[in-house]
């Protein structure tokens, strides 16, 4: 039996080709996935790297060796897979390694109606049924069919986010040569938007940056780009363009905070008499001013744990309207409760397009403290730190500690952190928020010398 547990993490499947994942595990993880999920079809899709078609083939082999049908959906976003399984009601497969340098690549998986697959959902299931190896079915193996669902996704999004009636917007969009450069030009065509394309060449080497936005280093092109064409929003999308990052008029990177309170507003604006659709999830790392703001708005803010399967298990449990999270991944009810960069993109361009403000003056409105960001700190020993960490800080007057995920330190100004154990690395992670530049400076200096005693 094959130990697969270096490439099954706890969302998807990730590892170097061919050294860790190769064509014969992917056969046998379509099997085993086939099996696991029942049904007479699997949807697939793929994104620009080299072995993402031969590793995509290989998996629908070893579906239709099960005698269950591929719909093969080609080059797309991971955020059009989701679309085609909720639209197609089939489980579906991304092959795809995201914002990971070129040597990798990987496969994201989901039940039908784009329902999460991760370790404690399944994952670890078709994890060990490919390891020991799946038999062929008897009867027929399954057929191949492929079917171009971007135009249809297209078309979704557009119903959910009416852009018809902006202002004329000049927009300048960096894909990172990855799969934004192929959805883009479908998605916001014929719409007033002058699109101003950087890196739309798909090319999964990625030779001008790597295509994972989170980094600062990785978004400074378009940052220069935005101001020296006087363009009125910059917008990044990762490899495979389930997030979105933006940037406003000044070059300026607009947090992810401030972005789930603008959408989070804008869905309360449409909330019916369904409870549900006044409930917004925002994870536990978000400004604390995205529960304000949502309150404010007449919302019902749930606070979560970190991750797409906890994110989109309570907006199931909820029903809730739309969820974000720090790491800019948004969330709606409307797109099978699935994350979507280009979603949450065009209800930006909507906001800005419908306000006589520049975009810096509207997100202001949502972004209330300043915050450090994510802080790596490499330590031998996580448990340990972490304890060391409780103690400092457990012992002050007045401070309030949850373990909802990591640590949370909430001190009684109004200033907080969290301190979470990397799943994969031997890293915490810190961030911090004060209600003052100095408060946040001064507990972020605080903890970081505790951690790094």
């Amino acid at each position: 039996m094959r130990d697969l547990s270096s490439i099954v993490k706890a969302y998807d499947v990730r590892g170097v080709v061919p050294d860790q994942l190769d064509e014969d595990i992917a056969r046998d993880l379509g099997a085993a996935f086939a099996r696991f999920v029942g049904g007479p079809a699997v949807v697939t899709a793929y994104d620009m790297r080299e072995s993402s078609i031969p590793l995509s083939r290989a998996f629908g082999d070893g579906v239709r060796s099960q005698g269950v049908d591929v719909v093969d959906a080609g080059l797309g976003s991971t955020d059009m897979l989701y679309f085609a399984s909720g639209h197609l009601d089939l489980p579906g497969a991304m092959f795809t390694a995201s914002h990971n340098p070129a040597k990798y690549n990987g496969i994201k998986m989901c039940r039908a109606g784009a329902a999460p697959i991760g370790q404690d959902s399944g994952l670890t299931d078709i994890r060990d049924a490919a390891a020991a190896g799946v038999p062929a079915a008897d009867g027929e193996p399954g057929q191949l069919t492929s079917r171009d669902l971007l135009a249809e996704y297209a078309a979704y999004l557009r119903g959910l986010v009416d852009l018809a009636g902006s202002r004329p917007l000049a927009v300048v969009v960096d894909a990172g040569n990855g799969m934004g450069g192929h959805t883009v030009p479908v998605v916001l065509a014929d719409l007033p938007l002058r699109i101003i394309p950087m890196y739309f060449e798909l090319d999964g080497n990625f030779p001008n940056h790597e295509a994972n936005p989170l980094e600062p280093a990785n978004i400074v092109d378009l940052q220069q780009r935005v101001v020296a064409e006087g363009a009125d929003i910059g917008i990044a999308f990762d490899g495979d363009a389930d997030r979105c990052f933006i940037v406003d008029e000044l070059g300026a990177p607009v947090t992810p905070s401030a972005v789930t309170a603008l959408v989070a507003v804008r869905e309360l604006t449409k909330a019916g008499d369904d409870p549900a659709d006044r409930i917004i999830i925002h994870n536990l790392i978000c400004s604390h001013a995205v529960p304000e703001i949502v309150a404010e708005h007449g919302g019902t803010p749930v606070r979560t744990r970190v991750g797409h399967s906890f994110i989109k298990a309570e907006m199931a449990r909820t029903g809730a309207v739309f969820g974000g999270e720090h790491s800019a991944h948004y969330y709606f009810r409307d797109f099978w409760r699935a994350d979507t960069g280009m979603l949450a993109a065009m209800h930006v361009l909507a906001a800005l397009g419908t306000s006589d403000q520049p975009l810096s003056q509207l997100a202001a409105a949502y972004a209330r403290y300043p915050a450090s960001g994510e802080i790596n700190s490499t330590v031998d020993d996580q448990a340990g730190r972490l304890q060391a960490v409780e103690e400092h800080f457990g012992a002050l007057q007045g401070v309030e500690l949850d373990h909802l995920d990591g640590l949370t330190v909430q001190l009684p100004d109004g200033s907080w952190f969290n301190i979470r154990a990397s799943n994969t690395d031997p890293l915490l992670r810190l961030n911090v928020e004060g209600r003052d530049e100095a408060s946040m400076t001064r507990l972020r200096d605080e903890a970081l010398a505790v951690v790094r005693a």
